[in-house]
Parts: C-alpha cells; structure tokens; sequence
C-alpha cells in the first residue's frame, strides 16, 4: 500500500504547503482513504498538487477530536459527496488546551456523512477501527496539559475519543494513528503490527535519558516506524540511533509498505 502526506509540520518542497496538522492520503488494493484533514483546507491544496483525487475516496477517517485533525472535515464534504467518514462517538465533545478551544467545527455534527464508532468497528475484513478505551495502559504518559469538559467541568483528556486504523492486506498489518495519545508505548504493544504510521506526541519531552528509553523501548518490536506530526523532529533524530528503523514522513512524501 502507499501513503502519502497530505498535510504535516514539515514539507519536503516550497511548493507543498506545511502546517501543524495531520492528514494521510493511503491506497490499498480495495481502498482510497483519507486519514484525518489537517487543520486548514492546506490538505485539499496539497492533493491537487499532487495528483490525489480526493473525490475519489471511498472512506474517510477522523483519528480524534482535534483541530489540527479535523479542521478541514468541512472542505472534505464539499470535494468528496460520498464518502463515509468514521470517528469516535465522542469526538466533537469539547476539547481544550488551557482556555483555548481546540475541538472540532460543532456545526458538521450532524451531517449525515459521519458514522459514530464506539470501540471496534470492522468495515471490512480489510479496515478496521479501535478506540482501546478498555485496554490496560501500562505506560502512563498523562494528558499532556489537554483538558476535556466532562459534568460541566474541566478536567484531564482521557482521550476516549480517539482511535486508531489498523489494516490488513497481503499478510501484512499496517496501524495508522494520528497522535497516539493513548501512548504510543502502549499502542505499539496492543497491536504489534508490521509498520505504525503517525505522531507520537513527544514534542513536548526533551532528548535525554526518558525519550531513549522510550525508543529503546518501541525497538523490542519487529515494526517498522514512520513517524510525523507532534513527534517533534528534536525528538526524532534523537530517537533515531536507537530505534533504527524510525523514518520521518513529511508533506508530500510518499512511502510504500
């Protein structure tokens, strides 16, 4: 299968445009997906610039509840007339960082487009969709400063709202997260899949002894890492010596898996 960054921090060129925010184009044999829209309509202009087709896309996926995930939801709906796009039930609850409102375009919410996943959603034996709210955390990596309102309050993110894309074709199993809040420590051990795709959001943690262990860590597993968005490239080069087979995916770029 192919993947292609639609819209990430970086770009591998001038003319691609790059933004803080995450989306994925991916071609397998069955499917044209998009994962996530980024936070502007960026994503839409960088698909025309590279030949991606978005009204060609069969199935769309929100990864949570983010702006810089799902601000460009509403630009999709309008190039794209068919397409069902899945998220989490809980996804356009409110969410923030500090007093900043940092959730999705409440207005989109009832769009008929939009199929609620609650825990595990098989679309088809080759996609599927998990939320892993009920699965043991062994590594706590806390809420990293994000709130969500629960009972009228502010209070940690649970993140309950976010969820992951595993797909399988030709033996392989390829997981596609968008920032892996759940920590992508406990991620990588639910799943072991052959390739993880997505942010690990460890740009807020500086190199040293912790980020080390966490790559030496994700090393013990016989994946192949690609990794973007709120990894932070410090923190990539830092992990790369002792995670070999971490690659970085820009806007732009294209990798095949």
């Amino acid at each position: 299968m192919k993947i292609t960054a639609l819209a990430e921090n970086t770009s591998v060129c001038e003319e691609i445009g790059a933004e803080h925010g995450l989306s994925l184009y991916i071609e397998t044999e069955r499917h044209h997906i998009l994962f996530d829209m980024g936070q502007t309509e960026l994503f839409a202009q960088n698909a025309a610039k590279l030949g991606v087709d978005l009204a060609a896309v069969d199935v769309a996926i929100l990864s949570h509840g983010h702006y810089d995930h799902g601000g460009g939801l509403r630009r999709f709906l309008e190039l794209n007339d068919h397409a069902p796009v899945y998220l989490n039930r809980r996804a356009f609850e409110p969410h923030y960082n500090g007093e900043k409102y940092i959730g999705l375009d409440v207005s989109l919410s009832d769009s008929d487009r939009l199929i609620p996943v609650d825990e595990i959603l098989s679309i088809d034996d080759e996609l599927s969709l998990y939320s892993c709210n009920d699965r043991p955390k062994p590594h706590n990596f806390g809420s990293f400063g994000l709130n969500m309102i629960r009972g009228g309050e502010a209070v940690p993110d649970d993140f309950s709202h976010e969820q992951y894309l595993l797909i399988e074709e030709d033996g392989k199993r390829v997981l596609i997260s968008g920032c892996s809040h759940k920590g992508i420590l406990n991620i990588a051990e639910w799943f072991r899949p052959d390739a993880l795709i997505g942010g690990f959001h460890f740009i807020k943690l500086s190199p040293g002894d912790e980020l080390m262990h966490y790559a030496q860590e994700l090393d013990r597993y016989d994946t192949d890492y690609y990794t973007c968005h709120c990894t932070g490239m410090e923190q990539f080069a830092f992990m790369q010596p002792y995670l070999g087979r971490l690659h970085y995916l820009s806007a732009g770029q294209t990798v095949e898996v």
